[in-house]
């Protein structure tokens, strides 16, 4: 059944946290925008927590701090499991604690009092490319067809994304070889737990103000299971490897997360492009994978905008490509080192305590901290502005 015909300027697939983001960026700009979804409303799951420095400063540039209150500020992060301090001068030291909820709250009141155009339940169904147009069709709540037509199409539609599988971009990596199992459950008193290997395996457990708590376990040399978890499967894999008893709670909230790592080969094709994890699909330790794509959207809201109003040239869209990408890999090259020292069994140990003892030295600490805080990426001239090239950065919002 066809329904509603429509033309933009740049049509955002995904509305979560990257395309509410590069949606706003495009507005700034004076770019018309439609944005699609195939959740009629948001997520109330607030798979990430954490934002670093460079995004924290990127937030700032637009004046998006202040409608997220008061973030509690945490100064200790880790390198695959190993702690150690994250803080680096700057306005925004360490990590900060915003729920993804909140965060996509304000990014989608900010983009639409920008102006764009966020159509939630439509799911994409078709993308083509003929000539400088780009046509997408996207299935409504009612099962209606609607057509868009726009110069650009970016797929910020996650790691399974719709845009890069209808356009055809190549996305090399390995897949899965380990997971850690999650769920924030309701009823339980247990201790914390920060990052506790033990015989079988490693356990995880905090307490967040509302009583809640956040349980992530990793059975050593069990393999990815096929599907998402069940609770009971979580509370069976932590009482085997903690000995306590959880099955009792309340799951609120029940996922997995393995050590997937693959990154597309190319961010542009022609006139699609993804951002975020549409891009690029990595575990989510040390608060990398969410920030990593605020900060792809960042870098190329303001490029795309100058293509479109004829204040740029194709050069411009491919430095997109150029810098994000580098920075994605250099990305995925750290959490894979990551995940085998967080989910290795014992035989990383020694690994580790070569690690923790290196992590002492000031020089190898400032090293770790810029790569997990984004404060070590700079694209153009080396400039003190986080909007120099994009804010490119190494940042994180979420996982372990």
């Amino acid at each position: 059944m066809s329904g509603d015909y429509s033309e933009t300027q740049v049509i955002v697939v995904g509305a979560g946290p990257v395309g509410l983001l590069l949606a706003g960026e495009l507005r700034l700009a004076g770019t018309d925008v439609v944005v699609l979804d195939k959740l009629t409303a948001p997520t109330t799951e607030s798979r990430a927590s954490t934002l670093h420095s460079r995004t924290m400063e990127v937030l700032d540039t637009r004046g998006l701090l202040d409608g997220l209150g008061d973030i509690p500020n945490d100064p200790s992060g880790h390198f695959g499991g190993i702690p150690f301090d994250l803080a680096l001068p700057g306005p925004y030291p360490g990590q900060w604690k915003v729920a993804q909820t909140r965060l996509e709250e304000v990014l989608g009141q900010w983009a639409a009092d920008l102006g764009a155009d966020i159509r939630r339940g439509h799911e994409l169904t078709s993308l083509t490319e003929t000539g400088d147009l780009v046509t997408a069709e996207a299935r409504g709540p009612d099962g209606t067809v609607s057509t868009v037509r726009a110069a650009y199409a970016v797929g910020c539609d996650g790691e399974h994304s719709a845009v890069r599988r209808l356009g055809g971009f190549e996305f090399p990596g390995t897949g899965a070889e380990r997971e850690l199992l999650r769920a924030d459950v309701a009823g339980i008193d247990i201790p914390g737990r920060r990052f506790e290997r033990l015989e079988g395996g490693l356990a995880i457990a905090a307490r967040r103000p509302d009583g809640v708590t956040r349980v992530m376990v990793h059975e050593f040399g069990a393999r990815p299971r096929p599907g998402a978890p069940s609770f009971e499967e979580v509370a069976d894999t932590w009482k085997r490897i903690t000995g306590e008893d959880i099955g009792g709670g309340t799951p609120l909230w029940v996922n997995s997360f393995g050590d997937a790592s693959r990154q597309a080969a190319s961010y542009r094709r022609g006139r699609l492009l993804l951002a975020g994890d549409a891009a690029h699909q990595q575990m989510p330790i040390g608060g990398q994978a969410l920030n990593l794509g605020l900060q792809d959207a960042f870098n190329l809201g303001w490029k795309l905008a100058a293509v479109v109003s004829g204040h740029g040239g194709e050069a411009l869209l491919d430095s997109y490509h150029e810098e994000r990408h580098a920075v994605g890999r250099a990305v995925q090259a750290n959490i894979r080192t990551q995940a085998l020292l967080l989910l290795g069994g014992p035989e990383v140990d020694a690994i580790r305590e070569v690690f923790a003892e290196l992590t002492g030295h000031e020089d190898v600490r400032t090293h770790l901290a810029g790569m997990i805080t984004g404060l070590d990426v700079r694209h153009g001239a080396g400039s003190q502005d986080p909007a120099a090239g994009g804010g490119g950065a190494r940042g994180g919002g979420g996982g372990v």
